[in-house]
C-alpha cells in the first residue's frame, strides 16, 4: 500500500510546486508592461539578434541573452533591480523589437536604457531606399541582371508566360518614374508651343524624311489623338461612336495590360447608359461577381480604441472585369466606328500649332519615326506621362501607390480562400521598412485570384517608391498573407503600376490642359487621393468628361482656358488628402510601427458601425459635406489621439494647407445648395444660348457639373446633352447635311461626321 501511495504523494507535491511556479510566472506576466515597440528596417533577423546580444553597448546594467532577444537587469538604487525583456521577431520582410518591463517600476535608468537602445538601433539599422542597378541588356538577360538584387523577383518572373517582357517593363517603368521624381524642377520638354504658326508651316520647316515617316498632313487628319491605350481606349471608343475621327496610340501591343479592374454593377451601368456597351456585352466581360468584400487592418498592437471589426462592403469592387476582353471590345468598337489604333508606338513629342497639334512618334519594333496631326491630343499615359510632368512644373503628383501583384491561376490549397468573397483591403502586419503594406485579393474567372500589394507613399526625390522592392516583398511574404507553397502556384500574369494622387486645395491647383491638349485618367490624377480607384473614377466621371469634350470640339473651344474645364475634379474627395497623408511614413522619419494601422482601424471601425450604404458612398466618391463632417467628428471623438498622429505625419504646414482645402469644400457645398437650380436652367437655355454664346454656355455647363459631379452627386446620364448620340450601329452614319435640333456647331469648327441619333 505504502509503495503505491508514495508516488501519488510525490506527484501531488510536484504538481503543487509546478502550479506555484506557474502562478508566479502568470503573476509576473500580468505585471509586464510594454515600454518600447520599434520596427528595425531590415529582414536580417540574425544580424539584429547578434547586434542586440553582443554589440549593443549598454549604458548601464547587465545583459543576459535569450533565444529571442535579451534580458536586462538595471540598477535602481533601491536594492531591487529593474528588469526588462526584449523580444525580436520577423514579419513583412522586416524585424520588430518589443521591450517589456518584467519587474520593478519605471525609473530614470529604464528611460536612459530605452533612449540609448532606440538611438543605437536607428543608427545601426537605418531605413534605406535602394535604387535599381544600371543594367545593359545587350550583355545579359533581365533575370541575370536583377537576380543579385531581387532574387525572388527574378526567380518567379521566369514562371510567368510573358515574364521576361513584363520584368523589363517593371524595370523601365521604375526607371522612368525615378528620373522624373529625382529632378522635379527639370522635367523633359516634350510639348513645344508654336501657336503663331500653322501645321503647314511646321511641316514645311522640317528636314526631309523617309517616305515611311511622312504620314502627317497639313489639315488635321484626326479630331482626337489619344496617347495611352488602357483607360484611353474606353473614352476613345465612345468618342469614335459619337462620330469623331479618332486615333489611339499605345506603347504596348494593344490589349495587353499589367492591371486588372474591379467595379460594381451600379458604376458600370454608366457605360451601358452611354451606349458604349450593351447589358449582354457587360455580362461577357465579368470574370467573377462575389457576394461580399472584407476590409480589415492588423490591430494586435493597437490600443483598444483603435481596434475595429471587419467592414463588409458587398457592393464595392465586387465585379472582377476581364480587362483584356474589355479592351478587345473597345478596340473593335473603335475600329468599327472608323477609328484607328497604332500599337507598339511610343509618343516622343508634340508641337502645338494654331490649327492643330503635330505628334512625333516611334514605331518600336521597326524603330521607324511616324508623325500625325490632329485637332486635339488626349494624354492618357498615366504616371509615365512626360506631358503631365511638364505642364505641372515637374511636380505632377504629390503621392503615389506603388502597386505590384499577380494573377494566380491555381495552386492554393482548398479552404485557403473562398472565391465568393473578395479581400478589398487587408494588412497582416505593421509598418515595414517605412511603409504600411496593404493587400487586395479579388477572385476572377475559374480559379483565378488577382492579388495586389501596395502602400501609400509621398513622392520624394530620394525615395520615389520602388516597384522592384515591392515585388521582392510580394514574393517573400505572400505565404504570410495567404497560406501557400510558392512553388506550387501557377503564375498567369504580372500586375503592377504607379497609381498617382494629388494634394489639391481647389480645382485650379493642377493643370490638366493647355492649348489643344487635355489629360485624362491617371495623367490628370483627379481621382481620390485616399481611395485611388482610377478606373472607377474615370467611369463615374465619363458622362461629364464626354459631354464637355463634345461641346469643346463642336465649337472649336480648344484653348487652354476652355480645355482646363474638362476635368474630373471633385471637392468631396480632394479634401480627403490629409487622411491619405496620415497613412504615409515621411522619408527619413521613424514612427511607431502600429500608427498607420491604428488610424485605418479608427476610421474603418466608424464605417463598420454605419449603415452599409455609407461605406458604399464613401468608397465610391459619393460622400457629401454632412457625411464627411459627421464621420470626421466621430473619429476625433472616438480616438482623440488621431489629430496628434496626423499632425506628426503631415506637419503644421500641410495642416494649414488642408484647412484651405476644407474651406473650398465647404464653399462648394454651399454653392451646390444655393445653385441647385443651375443644371436644369442650363439644359433649358441650351437651344438659344449655345448657338449664340458657345463659350459662355460651355462655362455654364462646366459650372453645373462642378456642383453635381464635383460634389459626389452626379445626375442620371442624359444622352440629349450630347450634340449627337452614340451610334447603336457598328458603322457610323456619315451625313454632313444631317443635324439634330440640338447639334449646333460653331462656324469656326472643322466639319466632321455625325452619328444617327438614338
Amino acid at each position: 500500500m505504502s509503495s503505491d501511495r508514495h508516488p501519488t504523494e510525490g506527484s501531488l507535491r510536484d504538481l503543487l510546486a509546478l502550479l506555484d511556479v506557474l502562478g508566479t510566472s502568470l503573476a509576473q506576466l500580468s505585471r509586464m508592461n510594454e515600454v518600447l515597440y520599434l520596427e528595425i528596417p531590415t529582414p536580417d533577423l540574425d544580424a539584429v539578434r547578434q547586434w542586440l546580444q553582443h554589440d549593443f553597448e549598454l549604458p548601464l546594467g547587465q545583459r543576459h541573452p535569450t533565444p529571442d532577444g535579451i534580458h536586462l537587469q538595471l540598477p535602481t538604487g533601491q536594492g531591487t533591480p529593474s528588469e526588462l525583456v526584449a523580444f525580436l521577431w520577423s514579419l513583412n520582410r522586416t524585424t520588430y523589437l518589443k521591450v517589456f518591463r518584467w519587474a520593478g517600476s519605471a525609473s530614470s535608468a529604464e528611460r536612459r536604457m530605452l533612449q540609448k537602445l532606440t538611438q543605437d538601433v536607428q543608427q545601426r539599422f537605418p531605413t534605406l531606399y535602394p535604387a535599381p542597378p544600371e543594367i545593359d541588356l545587350s550583355k545579359t538577360s533581365i533575370f541575370e541582371a536583377l537576380a543579385p538584387y531581387y532574387p525572388k523577383t527574378a526567380q518567379y518572373f521566369q514562371r510567368f508566360p510573358n515574364g521576361e517582357y513584363d520584368l523589363k517593363r517593371v524595370y523601365w517603368w521604375e526607371q522612368r518614374w525615378r528620373s522624373e521624381a529625382r529632378e522635379p524642377s527639370q522635367p523633359r520638354s516634350v510639348v513645344q508651343f508654336q501657336t503663331e504658326r500653322s501645321l503647314a508651316d511646321l511641316l514645311a520647316a522640317q528636314p526631309s524624311q523617309p517616305e515611311s515617316a511622312r504620314t502627317a498632313t497639313a489639315t488635321p487628319a484626326y479630331d482626337l489623338v489619344y496617347v495611352g491605350g488602357a483607360l484611353g481606349s474606353i473614352h476613345a471608343a465612345l468618342m469614335a461612336r459619337l462620330g469623331y475621327k479618332v486615333l489611339l496610340l499605345e506603347r504596348l501591343p494593344f490589349g495587353r495590360m499589367n492591371r486588372e479592374w474591379n467595379i460594381s454593377r451600379q458604376e458600370f451601368q454608366g457605360l451601358i447608359d452611354l451606349g458604349l456597351f450593351t447589358a449582354d456585352e457587360f455580362e461577357t466581360i465579368i470574370g467573377r461577381e462575389y457576394i461580399d468584400g472584407f476590409n480589415k487592418f492588423f490591430d494586435a498592437n493597437n490600443p483598444a480604441i483603435a481596434k475595429a471589426p471587419i467592414l463588409h462592403t458587398p457592393t464595392v469592387l465586387n465585379i472582377a472585369i476581364d480587362s483584356e476582353e474589355l479592351l478587345r471590345l473597345c478596340g473593335e468598337k473603335l475600329r468599327a466606328a472608323g477609328g484607328e489604333i497604332w500599337d507598339e508606338t511610343e509618343f516622343q513629342q508634340a508641337a502645338i500649332a494654331s490649327d492643330g497639334v503635330l505628334l512625333s512618334t516611334t514605331h518600336l519594333p521597326s524603330q521607324t519615326p511616324r508623325q500625325v496631326t490632329g485637332r486635339l491630343l488626349i494624354d492618357a499615359m498615366g504616371t509615365a506621362s512626360p506631358i503631365a510632368w511638364q505642364l505641372n512644373g515637374g511636380r505632377a503628383f504629390n503621392s503615389v501607390c506603388p502597386t505590384v501583384g499577380a494573377v494566380v491561376a491555381d495552386g492554393f490549397e482548398p479552404g485557403v480562400w473562398d472565391s465568393q468573397y473578395g479581400d478589398v483591403l487587408n494588412s497582416h502586419g505593421d509598418i515595414s521598412r517605412g511603409r504600411q503594406l496593404i493587400w487586395e485579393l479579388f477572385p476572377g474567372r475559374d480559379k483565378d485570384l488577382t492579388i495586389y500589394l501596395f502602400h501609400y507613399h509621398q513622392v520624394h526625390p530620394d525615395n520615389p517608391g520602388s516597384l522592384l522592392e515591392m515585388y521582392e516583398d510580394f514574393f517573400t511574404i505572400l505565404p504570410e498573407y495567404r497560406r501557400c507553397d510558392m512553388d506550387k502556384l501557377t503564375w498567369k500574369k504580372a500586375t503592377f503600376g504607379y497609381i498617382p494622387g494629388v494634394f489639391s486645395v481647389g480645382s485650379g491647383d493642377r493643370r490638366v490642359a493647355c492649348d489643344r491638349i487635355v489629360a485624362m485618367g491617371d495623367a490628370a490624377s483627379l481621382q481620390s487621393p485616399l481611395v485611388f480607384t482610377g478606373f472607377g473614377s474615370l467611369v463615374r466621371n465619363l458622362p461629364r468628361l464626354t459631354v464637355l469634350l463634345d461641346v469643346a470640339l463642336r465649337h472649336d473651344l480648344l484653348q487652354a482656358k476652355h480645355l482646363d474645364q474638362v476635368r474630373a475634379f471633385q471637392s468631396n474627395i480632394a479634401v480627403t488628402w490629409l487622411f491619405s497623408k496620415g497613412m504615409m511614413v515621411p522619408t527619413g522619419k521613424q514612427v511607431s510601427p502600429e500608427r498607420v494601422n491604428a488610424m485605418l482601424n479608427t476610421f474603418f471601425g466608424i464605417l463598420a458601425d454605419e449603415p452599409p450604404e455609407v461605406a458604399d458612398r464613401f468608397i465610391k466618391d459619393r460622400a457629401g459635406w454632412l457625411t464627411f463632417n459627421r464621420m470626421a467628428l466621430q473619429a476625433a471623438w472616438k480616438n482623440p489621439s488621431l489629430l496628434l498622429w496626423i499632425w506628426e505625419l503631415a506637419g503644421s504646414r500641410d495642416l494649414v494647407r488642408w484647412l484651405s482645402s476644407y474651406v473650398n469644400f465647404t464653399v462648394m457645398a454651399l454653392l451646390s445648395w444655393l445653385f441647385s437650380w443651375l443644371p436644369a436652367v442650363t439644359r433649358r437655355t441650351r437651344p438659344w444660348l449655345e448657338s449664340r454664346y458657345p463659350a459662355f454656355w460651355f462655362w455654364l455647363l462646366a459650372r453645373s457639373y462642378a456642383i453635381t459631379y464635383g460634389m459626389g452627386a452626379p445626375p442620371p446620364v442624359d444622352l440629349t446633352e450630347f450634340g449627337r448620340s452614340p451610334s447603336p450601329n457598328v458603322q457610323p452614319f456619315s451625313d454632313p447635311d444631317h443635324q439634330s435640333e440640338e447639334s449646333v456647331s460653331s462656324p469656326n469648327a472643322p466639319p466632321h461626321r455625325f452619328s444617327k441619333n438614338l
